[in-house]
């Protein structure tokens, strides 16, 4: 087995790493892209409707405590 400087051992590996890279297309890019922004934005939505039934719930059961006679 041949001896390598380091730098040539860098180069090389660089250049079979960017070999073997599958680049997308643009349009596979921006498909990725959409369904990103789309994804996110559902369950942004989810999540604010989650939050809002669990605020809407304690909030609930503090005013039943609150209101509950004392003694």
């Amino acid at each position: 087995m041949a001896r390598v400087s380091p730098g040539e051992f860098v180069r090389q590996v660089r250049l079979e790493a960017v070999a073997r890279v599958h680049w997308p297309t643009r349009k596979e890019t921006v498909a990725t892209a959409i369904m990103v922004v789309i994804m996110t934005s559902l369950l942004a939505i989810f999540f604010f409707g989650v939050d809002a039934f669990f605020s809407t719930l304690v909030k609930y059961s503090i005013g039943l405590l609150s209101s509950a006679p004392q003694g």
